[in-house]
């Protein structure tokens, strides 16, 4: 089914999604987004440019560089997406929701997960495994990506549809839900900290040996650069992670075990890092597991396939 002339799914849920921001921004900013006008028109060239590559594209198929922003502009739109929810999550609610979430964690165990997995195994081995385990996450996304598109174009459309999917009804999230995560337990983030009546009454510091872990100094350098406070709940990387096996489970089943682990390692090291409380990675399963058959039933219901030449 085919709404707009040479649209697929994932440019129904692009533009989708940069139109119901832009028109949140504009409805809802009020003081609270002092860079409104530029976010505005930031989403209206979003909004053109995507039109005109996909036009482009269809018109030149043999353009290569048409062909390529085709294929693969989603990707290229996450980053920016993302860091803006940490721009308009005050539109809706003021402050943070973690202190809501500090106080079900305490119900739900007894104590923070978050600041006591760490003190179990404070030792540099498991930090390497854990902090490489939350690294694989973009080794994930970008790897099982170029493995589908250099074996099959149209499922590496299916992956890229699915994957933004669930990406883009993340991000709306946040931007109704701010929540920053454990890292607020040591220090203000976005400008947000949590009060005296919240905190725990001792917060371990990150143990030497796992402050020298590798691993731990290259996700400290990711976060400090690209970083949005407020993008915790549900947790995208548990999300698109299992977004991710559910693509190497159906096209790629050689690696499907060692995905599956690497799966399950990132979701423990959700909780080591100090990144998610546990209630983020069960929200984030949770999303993954209503949103990907949903995705994929708009996959096929409104033109997932592609229709480029020689694919």
């Amino acid at each position: 089914m085919k709404l707009v002339k040479d649209y697929r799914f994932i440019d129904y849920i692009t533009q989708g999604y940069v139109l119901v921001v832009g028109l949140l921004i504009l409805f809802f900013h009020r003081n609270t987004v002092a860079v409104w006008p530029v976010l505005l028109a930031a989403h209206a060239l979003v909004l053109v440019g995507v039109h005109y590559v996909i036009k482009r594209a269809s018109l030149a198929p043999e353009n290569k560089f048409f062909r390529f922003l085709r294929h693969f502009y989603p990707i290229l739109l996450y980053t920016g997406f993302y860091r803006e929810t940490g721009a308009l999550n005050q539109m809706f609610i003021e402050g943070v929701l973690d202190p809501f979430f500090i106080r079900l964690e305490e119900r739900l165990f007894g104590c923070q997960p978050s600041l006591e997995f760490m003190t179990v195994l404070p030792y540099r081995w498991a930090a390497e495994l854990m902090y490489a385990a939350y690294f694989s996450y973009y080794v994930m996304i970008v790897g099982i990506g170029l493995t589908l598109f250099l074996r099959d174009k149209r499922a590496f459309d299916h992956y890229v549809s699915t994957v933004s999917f669930v990406f883009y009804m993340c991000y709306l999230t946040y931007i109704f839900l701010p929540v920053v995560g454990p890292r607020l337990f040591s220090r203000d983030l976005g400008g947000f900290h949590l009060l005296p009546d919240v905190l725990p009454p001792h917060v371990p510091e990150i143990p030497e040996p796992v402050q020298s872990a590798i691993f731990f100094k290259i996700m400290a350098i990711i976060y400090d650069i690209f970083e949005s406070p407020g993008a915790a709940f549900p947790s995208s990387h548990v999300a698109v992670a299992i977004c991710t096996l559910f693509f190497t489970y159906k096209y790629l089943k050689k690696l499907r075990l060692i995905h599956a682990i690497c799966v399950l390692l990132l979701c423990a090291s959700t909780v080591y890092g100090r990144y998610h409380y546990v209630v983020d990675v069960i929200g984030g399963a949770l999303v993954a597991a209503i949103l990907v058959p949903i995705a994929n039933w708009c996959y096929n219901r409104f033109g997932g396939q592609s229709t480029d030449k020689g694919e």
